[in-house]
């Protein structure tokens, strides 16, 4: 393979230096640096970050390949700084065995846009009554480590007991979907003021947080890990700060959309903002930021969740839930937490690529940039303005809440390992 020497980049958004690139891995980091016969891409200005790791995805394949497929999400990903992302489960047929974990895998690897990790399912069907083959999705090709029923709620304490007793055999995870059922109920939006006043069915914090408060418990009781997916409300944050403080294994997530978004939008009735778990108040925007800020909330993930028009462009009690974000995710990190001067660009390092890969336990993945490391890269041109246009996404879906909202940064170029994903914005 060819040798790469990426010139004067931030690393980390730290000083400006040289990164020379060999094969798979980097070679040398350093000031004034050559290379015989390297192509040589000039960054001065840019900032060099390890591959993104997003936890949180949905490829749709197999079954709703009309929404999205692991190659158009995976160059969607790619297109988004991402080198490495989880694939959710909740696909037609659910990913409960080792044979379904282990297509997704494979489909991954043919793509070569970025790693596919499957995550499993914990019950089978995601029908929350019995366990899945947590075990055999485990010791399959795929070696599954990260188990969740994402859009639907482990919602009966002795399964979800049983999980984290499973899973911590072989130093699993269960990523939990928080939503007490029976309290969501009709739910369209967040329950607060704005709800009252648009008659649509609410939403209430209490639902995302009481399941928290009880599975923190059962991790502790049990010793295992436990993984919050797509915290919400401030309430939430309180808990798992509590549950931090107490020394129990949780780690958390935020998406995106959560982090600039509120529940005022819903107004227009724009069904592109219906959301699973819905946009909450600018009190719990702000909670969110502050959270992943000091800690509490260990990473972002996208939960990318595409759909094709006809779900969307309809009226908004019939519309599904979710939004695609991988290629807007850097971009709203950048306007929420580094231009407010809540995070630096070494810990929006940590929180999009460090963290999700420890806590999904992928070991060439959120590496330091450094020599002997893969080269798993992206480069980031801070200083960009740009209007968002899903007509030049690489999904296959549309379905953004940004479409024609200016927003910062731009990723330019992404490397899988030492090979270009994305060349000067554009997919290789």
């Amino acid at each position: 393979m060819s040798k790469i020497l990426i010139r004067g980049a931030k690393v980390l958004g730290g000083e400006a230096q040289d990164i020379l690139i060999d094969g798979e891995t980097i070679a040398e980091v350093g000031q004034n640096l050559s290379a015989d016969g390297a192509t040589v891409i000039e960054a001065a200005g840019q900032v060099l970050l390890p591959g993104l790791v997003d936890l949180h995805t949905h490829l749709r394949e197999p079954g709703r390949e009309d929404s999205e497929t692991v190659l158009t999400g995976t160059r969607a990903a790619a297109s988004g700084g991402y080198t490495a992302v989880f694939a959710m489960a909740n696909t037609f047929p659910v990913a409960d065995t080792a044979g379904v974990v282990e297509q997704v895998w494979r489909l991954g690897k043919e793509s070569g846009y970025c790693d596919v990790q499957p995550i499993g399912a914990v019950t089978v069907g995601l029908e929350g009554k019995q366990l899945a083959e947590l075990g055999a999705m485990h010791d399959s090709a795929a070696r599954v480590t990260v188990f969740s029923d994402d859009g639907k709620c482990v919602d009966d304490a002795v399964i979800m007991r049983r999980a984290l007793e499973y899973v911590k055999a072989f130093g699993g995870v269960v990523a939990q979907h928080a939503q007490e059922p029976r309290l969501t109920e009709g739910a369209q939006m967040n329950e607060g003021v704005v709800s009252a006043e648009l008659g649509l069915g609410g939403w209430p914090a209490v639902a995302e947080e009481s399941i928290i408060a009880r599975d923190v418990l059962l991790a502790e009781h049990v010793g295992s890990r436990v993984h919050i997916c797509h915290l919400s409300t401030a309430g939430s944050v309180e808990i798992v700060r509590w549950a931090k403080s107490r020394g129990i294994d949780v780690t958390a997530e935020v998406t995106p959309h959560h982090l600039l978004l509120t529940d005022e939008l819903v107004r227009s009735y724009n069904a592109v903002y219906k959301v699973n778990p819905p946009l909450r108040t600018e009190k719990d925007v702000l909670a969110l930021r502050e959270a992943l800020a000091d800690g509490t909330i260990d990473i972002v993930a996208t939960d990318h969740a595409p759909h094709p028009h006809e779900d969307k462009d309809c009226e908004w009690a019939a519309a599904a839930m979710g939004m695609v974000g991988l290629e807007t995710a850097l971009s709203v990190v950048q306007q929420t937490m580094v231009e407010t001067g809540l995070l630096d660009w070494a810990g929006v390092a940590e929180r999009m690529s460090f963290a999700p890969a420890r806590i999904g336990g992928l070991d060439h993945h959120g590496r330091p940039v450094s020599a002997g490391e893969p080269a798993n890269l992206t480069l980031v041109d801070t200083s960009y303005r740009g209007v968002v246009d899903p007509a030049h996404f690489a999904s296959r879906s549309r379905n953004t809440p940004y479409e024609g909202r200016e927003l910062p940064g731009r990723v330019t170029h992404t490397f899988l390992r030492g090979r270009a994903t994305v060349m000067d914005g554009t997919l290789a």
